[in-house]
């Protein structure tokens, strides 16, 4: 379905949409009798809360985010400019760059190592980094080739090495950051288990690096294409940063499509949805509904876009959408500011594979 009307109500009824049986949904691709559960990459996937239904969804999303509350998101603005200034320095001093690996990735990843507690400079990260990449492939809703489900199943195994040593550490050294946070949130009897620990804290961090990346890449992208917009960001950074982000989410956004399961049989403009059936809600498409948005086909970050769809909806609405907001502003209002003549190469755009995420692999930059 693509109508903004349709894809809203699916991705918010609760009681008549929702992610279904994951074992059964994985095996639509791979047939009948595919060992789901023996494959380590699909076996965390399973236990991903955004891949379950309540009432487990509810408990483990309530802790997560009481641990990644307003106010410690908010109480990040500060260093989140320092990381992007620092990353823009860098940026000047090397001249015209690569923006998605020099600055893109950079910045989320930056901003989610500080608030997990991880330095930096570990120097164990680019191999976290290159593992969230190869693993988080499962995601994808189609059937992986023998050698990219390996290649997940050892990457994921690489992950959870990594996060285990650092909830290790946490409990018996507490501090004052989110790793710790995650350690103590909930009582006694619904904390998280140490392997649920894990499992959130490889989504948190692979999900919080990858779709904003994607969204700072494809607003540089269309800013390429529309330089008038551009120049209106350059004029009233800080008036338009705030804007840029709901548009880019709107008009290219990182989250293409997304599925749910028909919890019960029911009807959709008239056609019978019927229980267990397979529903594709097209993001995108719902994102430049002519119903909803002026114009939806042109790049305007002075529009109201705050009705897309690209954080989701319902139970499952992104859990990191204010801090990938605060993300998105601060980088536009400093690139703005500090690198006005910025401008990327639109001529051959190198997008990443992969049906239900949009992102730049590469893009050349000048300024």
């Amino acid at each position: 379905m693509s109508r903004h009307e349709d894809v809203r109500s699916v991705l918010m009824d609760r009681e008549g949409f929702g992610q279904g049986d994951f074992v059964e949904n994985i095996r639509l691709f791979y047939g009948p009798e595919f060992d789901v559960l023996g494959q380590r990459s699909y076996k965390w996937l399973s236990e991903v809360f955004l891949m379950q239904d309540p009432p487990h969804h509810t408990r483990v999303r309530g802790l997560v985010t009481g641990a990644l509350n307003a106010r410690r998101v908010r109480a990040m603005e500060p260093r989140i400019r320092e990381i992007t200034d620092s990353l823009i320095d860098a940026m000047l001093e090397r001249g015209a760059g690569e923006v998605i690996a020099d600055f893109a990735y950079q910045l989320p990843v930056r901003v989610m190592c500080d608030m997990l507690g991880i330095d930096a400079e570990d120097p164990r990260l680019p191999a976290v980094m290159a593992a969230i990449a190869q693993s988080f492939i499962v995601f994808e809703a189609r059937a992986l080739s023998e050698h990219e489900l390996a290649t997940a199943n050892e990457q994921i195994k690489v992950l959870q090495d990594f996060f285990e040593e650092l909830f290790a550490e946490r409990m018996r050294e507490p501090r004052d950051d989110l790793a710790t946070a995650l350690v103590q949130s909930g009582g006694q009897e619904d904390s998280l288990s140490h392997d649920e620990l894990v499992t959130v804290a490889i989504g948190l961090f692979g999900a919080g690096f990858e779709t904003t990346a994607h969204m700072i890449g494809n607003a540089l992208l269309s800013f390429a294409r529309y330089p008038e917009q551009w120049a209106a960001l350059v004029a009233e950074p800080d008036k338009l940063a705030a804007g840029t982000v709901d548009e880019t989410l709107r008009y290219e956004s990182s989250l293409i499509a997304t599925y749910r399961t028909a919890l019960r049989e029911t009807n959709i403009r008239g056609e019978t949805i019927d229980r267990g059936a397979k529903v594709l809600t097209l993001i995108g498409a719902g994102n430049r509904d002519p119903r909803v948005f002026d114009d939806p086909n042109s790049f305007d970050i002075s529009r109201d876009a705050k009705k897309h769809l690209s954080f989701g909806g319902g139970i499952h609405f992104c859990a990191g959408a204010e801090l990938a907001r605060l993300e998105g502003r601060i980088a536009f209002e400093q690139l703005a500011r500090r690198l006005p003549t910025l401008k990327a190469d639109a001529s051959n755009p190198q997008w990443r594979e992969g049906f239900l995420f949009r992102g730049l692999s590469a893009l050349p930059v000048s300024w």
